[in-house]
Order: C-alpha cells, then structure tokens, then sequence
C-alpha cells in the first residue's frame, strides 16, 4: 500500500526562524523544504510512503533551522518544535480511504525543555491510502519487525557518515556563499536531505492505471477546464459510455482500442512509457512518452513520431483533460514545428433512451501548430497537418462510434423544441390546489353532505313549510356562512388556475416568416425572481428584443419560480443577429408602470451553438443580483436559405458600396474566424492594411464582417486582437491628413458609453462621456475602405421598422388609409356601463377651434404622433341619425407608452348638446397584442360646452368606464391601471392641442 501525505500549510507555530517538517513512518522518512521566517508559511509538498501496516502511525515533526551553526559536529538536525502523530488506520476508515485537508494540533513533549514559547501551532494535512490489500499486512509486519533493529542501525550509520562528509566539505571550502546562506542553497540541502532519507520510488510507476488517475485526482491545482486549442475542434461527439471507461479506453496502457486503431491507420513498433507522477509549477500530473512508426502516405515515407501525454486535469467530477505534444523530427522542417492535442471528456448526462441511468461522455478534441521557429513554409505546414489529422481522426471516431453507441448532439434543435411540448399540468394542479383552504372546504362538504344523507327527512317546525328549510340555531347559520364563504373562495381559485393554464400570449407558437437568419428562443424556466414587494408574489413576463423586434412571453401568476416552456421565434432577417436583450417586469397591468425584476444581453458571438442550445442567464441589477436570479433558455440561430442569404447580403451591400463583393475561400473564412474565436456562421466580407493609431503606430489588418469590425496584428510573436459591434458604434468621422498619420487621411470611429470594452487597449482615447474612440490610418484604397465600413454600419444601424417607414412613406397615403380601414372596428354599441368622471379642464379657446381634435386634419394628426401614437389613420365622419356621426380610428401605441405596443381600434360618434352649447363625444377603445387585452373594452366620454367663467372659452369634462367581457382576478388593478394611464394622456393630449392652437393663433 502506498500512503500519499500532502502538506498544505502551516500556523501559528511560533517560530520566529527558518523551520522545516521531517515525515516518518516505519523506516521510510522524509523532508520537506527550509522556510524562511514566516508564521504562516505554505509548503504545497506532496509525499508518498509504503505502508507495510495498517497499525503504524505518521509521525509529523516540525523542527526550527538554523544555518549559522558552524563546526565539524554541529548540530545539523535543527531543534524540535513538535509533533503530530496520524494512525494509518484512521485513513483507512475514511470514506475512499482519503482524509480531507484537516488541521492537526503540534504537540509539544513534555521532556522538551528549549521550546521558545507554550503556543506551538497546528499543520494542514490531506492524506490517502491507495492499492494493497489488508491481508498481507501481517507479512509486512512482520518482515518490518524482523528487520528493524538492522535497519535502525544502518540507518543511523549511514545518517552519521553523511553528516561528517558534508562537515567536511564545508570546511574545505569555505567561501562567501557559506556566510550568506539564500533560498536557493537551502531549497537544495532540503532537497538533498530528501534524497537521502527518503524510500526509494516514492513517485515512480504505479501499479494500476486506476491507482494513478486516483492520485490525480486528488492532487491540488487539476480543477481548471482548459480551453480548446486555436487550431479548431478534430472531433466534438457525445457516446453511450462513462467518462471513467472512456478515458480508460483510449489512454489506459496497452489499451485494445489504441492498438486497433494502430492496425487500421498502419502504425507500427508502437512502444508505451508508463504513466509517472511528476509535479510542475506546484501541480501533480501524470505524464508518459508513447514512440510509434506512422505508415508512409504518397507525399512522405514512414517516419517514425513521438508523443508527450500528460494530464492537465482530472477531477472527482469524471472530467479529465490530457494535453499531447506530437514531435517528428525526421520529416521536412520537422524540427521548426510541434503538433498539439487537447482531448477533453467530460460528463454528457444520463442517456434518454435508457431506463437504466446509462451515462454518457462526451470527447472533444481540439489541435493546434506550435512553431519553434520562423519558416517561409509555415502555410503549408498547417494545411497539411490539419489534412492529416483530419484524416486520423475521421479513421479514430468510426472506430469508437462501433464500440460505442453515438449520442445525438444536445445542439439539436428538433430534439430540443420537442421535449417542450409536453408540459405536467396534473403536477401544478397538485401544487396549487393542495393548500388549506381547499382541503378544508371539501372536507366540510363532504361532512355537510354525509350528515344531510344520515338525518334524512325530519318534521316541520317554526315558520318552515315544505320546501322551505329554516336554520335551527345560531351555530347553523354561522356554519352556513362559513361554507357559503369557502366555496365562494374555492371557486374563484379555480377560475383564476383555469385562466392562468389556458392563456397564452400571440408571440408563443407562432412559426417565424421569411427566408433568411431565424432566431429562435425557447423560454424553459426562471429561478430566484425577485419581488418589488416584500408582501406580494410577482407575476412575472419576459420582453425579448432583437434587432429592433420585440417578443413577449405570457404572464406566470404569483411565483418566484415560473415554468414558462414557450418557443418564441423572430421573422427571418438578411443579416444575423449579433445580442439579444431580454428583460423579465413584473405584470400589474397593460398600462403599468413597468417594474423591472432583471436584465441581460446575450452576445452570440461570445457563446457556441452548444452553449446556446442549453444556457443559463445570470439577471443584472440591483434586485436580481441580489436573489441571484437566472432565466433557462434554449437559443438557436439557423440560415433557412443557405449560402443564397450570403449572396443577396453581399450583392446589396456591394450596390451601396459601389464594388462587387464575392464571398470568401473557406479558408480565409476559417483564418478569420480563428482569429477573434468566431462561430462558425460568421462570414468575413472583406478586410484591409491598415495602420491603428495608438501612442506608436501598428500596422495590421482591419477585419469587416457582418456583425463585427475587428483588428488584428501579429508583430514579432506579440499579437494583437480586438473587435466590436456594429451595433456599439456611436459615429465615424472623416479626418484631415495630418503628420502622425504620414499624410494619409484618417478614419475614426467613436464606440457608444460602456460599450467595446473588451477592444479598450486597442482605443487611442477615452473620453470624458466614457466613449471609446478608435483611429485607422494608412489604408492603401481609403475611398473604398471608408465607403465600405460606413455602408456596413448604415446597413447595421438602420432598424427594419425604420426602412418599413422608408418604404411607407413611399406609397399614396390614400391608399394606405383605405387599406388600414377596411378592418372591422368595434360595433359602437352604448352599454350601461359606469362611468367615473375624472376630470374637467378649462381652457382658453372656443369650443370650434377645440373641435378640430376630432375632424381628422393637421392638428389632430400632428397631436396625436407627439403624444405617442404611431400609424395614426381616420376616416371620414358618417351621418348615422340627423343627430349623431360616426367614424373609425386606428394607431398603434409605441413602447413609450406600453412595453407591448399594441394596436387600438376604436368606434367615435358625436352629437351635439340641447341648444346647441356644445358636444358629446363618446368612444368605445378595444385594444390588441396587450396582457387581457380581450378581456375588456374601454370607454370614453367628452362633454364639451362653453365656460361660465370667461368669454370665448370652453370646459371639458372625461369619464372613463370599463366593459368587462371576460372575468379574471386582475380586474381591480387593469380598472386601476387603465383609467389612471388614459387620465394622464388625455390631459397631455388637450395641453398639446391648446398649445398648438394658441401657436398658430400667433
């Protein structure tokens, strides 16, 4: 068996000097290294000891060093502090035989009479037993105790004549290095003295290949997950086994799978170092050198390869990371060049399919071209290497996809919508229904019931005849209330569960339009939303906005915790998308206040497919921080028409620039999108020399693409990359020709604030508004350069609902008013509704020139855009009776007004009042794409007459009512809510038609 110690730190030991540890057990010793005065020093030192006996202890001295100590029998061993003593089979008992990081108290012996002071400290130690088996510790015992007394002897013997030589040697050569005595030197007598008083093989070859990963395992400094390597992912697929066996197959020695690979790729005089426990930079890993003969191709010969395995990371998790350096020397330039593997497997979750719980792993392998040094051939290389690899591994993925079963990747967007369609109602029923109130209704009615079914008929009595049942007593009728009061509760609440499991909102399910890039977001879950009122559940939505497109989710009442499980798509667009912002309010009604309980932005160019398929969003602000709240989203971004997008992208722009634009080689692509660490559906449009003006001039090459501008430079070895949004773009200016920049004109280009701040070393200058400004020079066509950059932000920038206007503003506005009028209004019916009269203004006109609000012309136009109205269309009042018109209205609120926007229908008639002192004008509102939008309508009252107060003025008088065709529990906050918002606009509609009036009066 083999002990493995790990000390970690140390404290309070109370020693003011340089100090050490010395480890025992058995006849196996060891050291650790000399620190320098510290009383909280780190160590970081692991060692291993054979344990013959599960009934020996650890013995852990601690000892006080002092180097000024001269002389031929100076006292070399130091002076003891204290001890800790650890049984063996205390670790043995743990859980996996390891002992987690423990601090254990030094304790001072009694006879011990040179201690400084009573505190001695404590030391932080792990420790772990691995392989052996109980049943030989007998034997091992008693070899141990056979030999004891002799090895006692030779021990000291030995310890003895080591100390005399190394005396020796000190007063033979004496120089100054001796007086001042560094770390260095001391790091290496602690080094020597381990040397010598350790046991042999104390991290040598090990047993088992499980041993050695165990060992790993536990070692410190193996839990970052390293990133891929630059090259490109080989190989990223998911397969029916556990991460454990898989990465038994393919790098436990001798390993079947390895060696038919070999057979099938032609390798042979394969040879495989074993697996050795080495430590760098303060981490264990396992390391070992594999040596084979590649088979000759038609370019080159049968060369013989050398691969360097090592493992970066292994956890209790099943993640393993094994970092391979491929060297072959004997091959053209072979020297200047060394191919990199990174094999990465980590958990892919319990399969499915399988009623067992089969697990799954998932194998990433990415590779990379370490060059040593400069070669003209550089290009080459790589393309060769990544043919030659790609090869390989196609060759090594058909082999493990027919020992194992290939998992269909999470990415899917089929297989991942399609679980969302089946949502567990009867568990939320449960959930919402299992409370007190309910079961103490039906437990009363069925008492009532069970005790009317048991009493049967009975006689009359008081005032009762037949038909008519009196309550008895005072405890009746007090019941009769109670139950009367349950069940009114009851029944609302099943109302109010029916309401929230059926509605759904217009933006759920509805399949997306067009031929382009579809985004689509599929709202799984939130978690840890949190409340703007402490004494109040919220009633959470979510707002999604994508290039300038809004999508809502439907409102989840009363919970922290909703399941929403919708699938939101966006229309189709020529160019992807690059951020999606969402934000989750709080709903209290269609007009409210909005309450936001969190925000985000997600940046696509910043996640993988596989990211997005299945990611949780962290919320920001001060609420949502604070509760830690996230949503669940499943994203994806697909190209419904192919490379035919790309192509009428690049013909419009090549229109506005001036120049064709042709798509990119594959491989320019790919040197591209390696460059800023892009998604593979990022396309490079074109790219330029350039010069970036910083305090020294750099010269590189300024990237274009569809959603990014980037730069990047390599100068000497030192690279330097960074790229931002179209979107983060503020302005582009033109500047002078000037001396800095060697009399070429220069581009600036000015980031919006806090945006681009991951380019910041790339920017000249930051402003005092917190903008970001970037300067390129020196480009060696600037007309073009300058009409493409500006006619790709243009292209950015412009909102569709912005060329929609464009393109509206183009047509007969006849035309448009005849086509958005056809629509059936609301039928203008005047219900008894009550109405609320919320206020009444007096204002300086009469009430002709107050009228024109309401005839359709400039005023009521223009009044209505600035207060918020958009696409605002009327028709033509119509005689319904000698003393009543009639006319139709029809406009869509903007988000200023509600976050959902929404359209409004509405059904206006006027009349005029007895002896004609003024009018009436009533209105009936219905509202569209708002939350219970359908539930209600809204009506309006004008009374419209002369003031008694001033000559040539008039007074108006608003009552607001709401007819209510569906019942829902909101329907005291959305009365609320709607008549306090249109008070507010009413009165800022009349003051902007005073205001007017009185304008063009002046």
């Amino acid at each position: 068996m083999r002990l493995c110690v790990y000390l970690w730190e140390g404290r309070g030991l109370g020693v003011k000097e340089s100090y050490y540890v010395k480890l025992k057990i058995g006849k196996y010793k060891s050291k650790s290294r000399v620190l320098k005065s510290n009383e909280n020093s780190i160590w970081n030192e692991e060692f291993v000891f054979r344990v013959c006996d599960l009934d020996d202890e650890l013995a852990v001295s601690v000892y006080r060093y002092d180097d000024r100590e001269h002389g031929l029998f100076g006292n070399s061993g130091g002076e003891f502090v204290g001890r800790v003593k650890i049984p063996v089979w205390s670790v043995a008992a743990e859980e996996n035989r390891n002992l987690p990081p423990t601090w254990f108290s030094v304790e001072r012996p009694k006879n011990v009479k040179f201690i400084d002071n009573d505190y001695v400290g404590k030391l932080l130690l792990s420790l772990s037993l691995h392989g052996g088996d109980q049943d030989h510790s007998n034997e091992s015992k008693l070899a141990s105790s056979n030999d004891s007394h002799s090895s006692r002897k030779i021990g000291e013997s030995k310890h003895l004549m080591k100390s005399l030589a190394g005396r020796l040697e000190k007063l033979l050569h004496k120089k100054d290095e001796i007086s001042t005595t560094s770390d260095n030197s001391s790091s290496e007598v602690s080094a020597l003295s381990d040397h010598e008083d350790s046991a042999p093989e104390p991290s040598g070859n090990f047993s088992t290949f499980e041993e050695s990963i165990e060992l790993v395992k536990f070692s410190k400094g193996n839990n970052e997950t390293p990133e891929n390597l630059p090259g490109g992912i080989l190989l990223d697929q998911t397969f029916g086994v556990s991460p454990k066996d898989l990465n038994k197959i393919l790098f436990a020695p001798h390993s079947d799978f390895m060696t038919n690979l070999a057979e099938l790729q032609g390798t042979t005089d394969i040879h495989e170092e074993p697996w050795k426990l080495i430590s760098e930079e303060g981490k264990s890993c396992l390391r070992r050198a594999v040596t084979y003969t590649k088979a000759a191709t038609k370019l080159v010969k049968a060369v013989k390869a050398t691969e360097e395995q090592t493992y970066i990371k292994a956890n209790n998790n099943n993640e393993f990371a094994i970092h391979v350096i491929v060297s072959t020397p004997d091959i053209p330039y072979g020297n200047t060049f060394k191919v990199e593997l990174l094999y990465k497997i980590i958990p892919g979750g319990v399969l499915m399919s399988s009623s067992s719980g089969e697990e799954s792993a998932r194998l990433v392998v990415s590779w990379t071209v370490n060059f040593s040094q400069q070669t003209m051939m550089k290009g080459m290389i790589e393309g060769g290497a990544r043919q030659g690899l790609k090869e390989s591994f196609d060759q090594f993925s058909s082999l493990l996809s027919q020992r194992f079963k290939v998992v269909k990747d999470i990415s899917d967007k089929d297989q991942m919508l399609a679980n969302l369609e089946t949502e567990h109602k009867s568990c939320l029923a449960v959930q919402y229904f299992w409370n007190f109130t309910v079961v103490s209704t039906v437990f009363m009615l069925l008492y009532v019931l069970v005790h009317i079914f048991l009493c049967g008929s009975h006689e009359l009595k008081g005032l009762e005849f037949g038909g008519l049942d009196l309550p008895d007593s005072f405890g009746e009728i007090i019941t009769c209330a109670v139950l009367v009061l349950q069940l009114e509760r009851v029944y609302y609440m099943i109302l109010y569960f029916v309401e929230a499991t059926l509605r759904r909102e217009n933006d759920h399910g509805i399949k997306a339009r067009g031929d382009g890039w579809v985004l689509t977001v599929a709202l799984i879950e939130g978690a840890n939303l949190a409340s703007t009122n402490s004494t109040e559940t919220p009633d959470p939505y979510v707002v999604f906005t994508c290039n300038g497109k809004t999508k809502t989710s439907s409102v989840k009442l009363q919970t922290l915790d909703p399941q929403w499980n919708e699938i939101l798509e966006f229309d189709a667009v020529e160019e992807a998308p690059s951020v999606l912002d969402l934000e989750v309010f709080d709903f209290d009604g269609p007009f409210d206040q909005v309450s936001s309980l969190g925000h985000a932005e997600i940046n696509f160019l910043k996640h993988t497919s596989a990211e997005l398929a299945d990611l949780w969003v962290p919320l920001d602000g001060k609420l949502a921080q604070s509760c830690q709240s996230k949503l669940h989203l499943r994203i994806f971004l697909d190209n419904n028409n192919g490379v035919e997008t790309i192509r009428d992208y690049l013909a419009n722009l090549g229109k506005e620039v001036g120049k064709k634009l042709n798509l990119r080689s594959p491989h320019r692509n790919s040197t591209f999108q390696k460059h800023f660490g892009l998604p593979p559906e990022e396309f490079l449009v074109s790219d330029f020399s350039c010069s970036l003006k910083r305090k020294m001039p750099l010269q590189g090459r300024l990237f274009l693409s569809a959603r990014i501008v980037g730069f990047y430079a390599n100068l000497f070895g030192h690279k330097t990359r960074f790229f931002f949004l179209w979107e983060d773009i503020e302005d582009i200016r033109v500047l002078p020709p000037s001396l800095a920049s060697v009399g070429s004109p220069l581009l600036e280009i000015i980031l919006h604030k806090g945006r681009g701040l991951d380019s910041r070393h790339g920017a000249k200058v930051l402003d005092e508004q917190g903008r970001l400004h970037f300067y390129f020079h020196s480009f060696v066509s600037f007309n073009v350069a300058s009409r493409t950059i500006m006619a790709l932000w243009r292209t950015r920038t412009l909102e569709p609902d912005q060329k929609a206007e464009i393109e509206e503003d183009e047509r007969d506005d006849d035309g448009g008013k005849a086509f958005l009028l056809e629509e059936s209004g609301p039928h203008f019916v005047v219900e008894d509704v009550k109405m609320t009269k919320v206020y009444t203004m007096e204002l300086p006109l009469n009430i002709k020139s107050l009228m024109k609000m309401f005839e359709g012309g400039e005023l009521e136009h223009k009044v209505m855009s600035k207060s918020g109205c958009l696409n605002y269309v009327t028709a033509t009042w119509e005689n319904v009776t000698s003393e009543v018109q009639e006319r139709r209205v029809c406009y869509k609120f903007s988000h200023r007004i509600s976050i959902f926007g929404g359209e409004v229908n509405s059904t206006q008639q006027k009349s005029t009042l007895p002896n004609d002192n003024g009018w009436i004008v009533n209105e009936i509102m219905t509202l569209h794409n708002v939350p219970f939008g359908d539930h209600f309508r809204v009506q309006f009252r004008y009374q419209i007459e002369k003031s008694s107060f001033a000559h040539n003025s008039c007074k108006c008088g608003l009552y607001i009512g709401l007819m209510w065709l569906k019942n829902t529990k909101f329907e005291p906050r959305i009365t609320k809510n709607v008549i306090g918002m249109f008070t507010r606009r009413s009165q800022e509609i009349l003051q902007l038609v005073e205001r007017e009036i009185l304008l063009t009066c002046q």
